[in-house]
């Protein structure tokens, strides 16, 4: 006769796990959801409402000649807002594309080595008024992204009164002439990133410093008794322990570049002649100014996948580490 434990589910004969039938798993799973969901039940509707209908909606949009007039047909168009994107003759998809994945080759490994170069920096025993420094750096993620682009379209004007025309042409004496740095593809596009990489990388330099707290001396201890140099310390210790900090930086800083829209709108408004168009510049101009709506959506529905492919492949690369 076997005798059991209803609390344990065990065979005392044979000492093993009873097989849980599949009513049983689906009533317990019943009530842990239940016990959880008074906690997460407004995020979970506020995720619904505002991230995955809105998603959804875009889809559908994307397959649409979609109209925001009252009672419009929006009749089901199938590929042709996808197809428009490609077989543009302006181009315009194309250079947006570029310029996109520029933003990622450019703005991104800059970002992180000036995050991770700065925290270092302040961390170190001889730095005093960390929390000060802190500040400084933070203080440009919370500043509106318009008060910013104002500064920059001031410190980058054209005529020999802007900042940056000023000091090159009357202070050091390098140029011969002002420079119009919104009016050349190249120096709008400097413009633009510097502006992105001025404004965002403070925070790279908070999420690191707060991981370097949880370094231990003793690795340095050692490593400077074995004689190894300061920058020996920072690429051998500093950025191996920091690997699942910076998968979780690089992902974010990646997301970021791909979402250039304040960067382009108030600095460039994509010019010159549309050349310095990103993704979401693009999509903003087709849907507000052109009323392309299913244009506008099917290109939004290619970045996501482009993002999301991005993502995953380097969350595979950095394998099961843990991510802040």
């Amino acid at each position: 006769m076997k005798l059991e434990i209803g609390t344990k589910g065990k065979d005392i004969a044979t000492g093993k796990m009873k097989p849980v039938s599949f009513a049983q798993r689906l009533h317990k799973g019943w009530k842990q959801w239940a016990a959880v969901l008074p906690f997460i039940l407004l995020g979970v509707v506020g995720t619904a409402v505002f991230v995955i209908y809105p998603m959804i909606k875009n889809m559908i949009i994307s397959f649409q000649d979609y109209s925001i007039m009252p009672n419009a047909a929006n009749s089901f168009v199938g590929f042709d807002n996808y197809k428009l994107a490609f077989n543009d003759p302006s181009q315009k998809f194309y250079m947006a594309v570029k310029n996109t994945i520029l933003n990622v080759i450019v703005t991104v490994p800059i970002n992180w080595f000036l995050a991770i170069f700065f925290a270092v920096l302040i961390n170190m025993k001889f730095v005093k008024f960390k929390l000060a420094f802190r500040a400084i750096y933070y203080l440009p993620i919370i500043t509106s992204w318009i008060v910013v682009a104002f500064l920059f379209r001031f410190l980058f004007a054209s005529g020999e009164y802007g900042f940056i025309n000023y000091i090159l042409l009357n202070w050091l004496g390098v140029i011969d002439k002002p420079i119009n740095f919104l009016a050349n593809y190249w120096t709008a596009m400097i413009v633009i990133w510097l502006f992105h990489i001025w404004k965002t990388v403070g925070w790279g330099v908070i999420i690191y410093l707060a991981a370097l707290q949880g370094v231990s001396k003793d690795y340095y201890e050692a490593a400077e008794i074995d004689g190894a140099t300061g920058v020996q310390q920072f690429w051998k210790i500093t950025v191996p322990l920091l690997t699942p900090v910076t998968a979780f930086i690089l992902i974010n800083l990646i997301n970021g570049a791909f979402n250039f829209f304040p960067q382009v709108y108030f600095i460039s408004k994509g010019g010159p002649m549309d050349q310095t168009q990103t993704l979401p510049s693009l999509m903003f101009i087709q849907a507000f100014s052109n009323f392309k709506f299913g244009y506008a959506a099917a290109i939004s529905v290619m970045m996501g996948l482009a993002i999301f492919t991005l993502t995953y492949t380097q969350m595979k690369k950095f394998g099961n580490q843990r991510f802040l």
